[in-house]
């Protein structure tokens, strides 16, 4: 199973970005999908998730400018995110959890599986 994140850039104060991670492999199902985000000298901390039914959780400093979406036929996750600002600037991380996969003919089951980050700096 694999988790590609791609869409991170350099942008200005104020502008957008829209974030992608789509799983690959024998997935059987997923359940939440996310992004997360580690600045340098930080924890990684909660920006967005959602379920597979729809329902999104946001990070307060997020809310009104971040909207997180998901095409579960594709198993991927969108995140776009407007009104950027400098302190937004992080490695964003895809997040899958409860992963149901094929391995070697047996259903496997993982908790929390983790792509690779992708960059976002928010110029000021």
């Amino acid at each position: 199973v694999q988790l590609q994140a791609s869409g991170g850039g350099l942008v200005q104060t104020g502008g957008s970005l829209r974030l992608s991670c789509a799983a690959s492999g024998n997935i059987f199902t997923i359940g939440s999908m996310g992004w997360y985000r580690q600045a340098p000298g930080n924890q990684r901390d909660l920006v967005a998730t959602i379920t597979s039914r729809g329902s999104a959780n946001y990070a307060n400093s997020v809310k009104g400018r971040f909207t997180i979406s998901r095409d579960n036929a594709k198993n991927t996750v969108y995140l776009q995110m407007s009104s950027l600002k400098p302190e937004d600037t992080a490695v964003y991380y895809c997040n899958a959890g409860d992963l149901r996969y094929y391995s070697d003919s047996f259903l496997r089951y993982v908790n929390n599986y983790w792509g690779q980050g992708t960059l976002v700096t928010v110029s000021s």
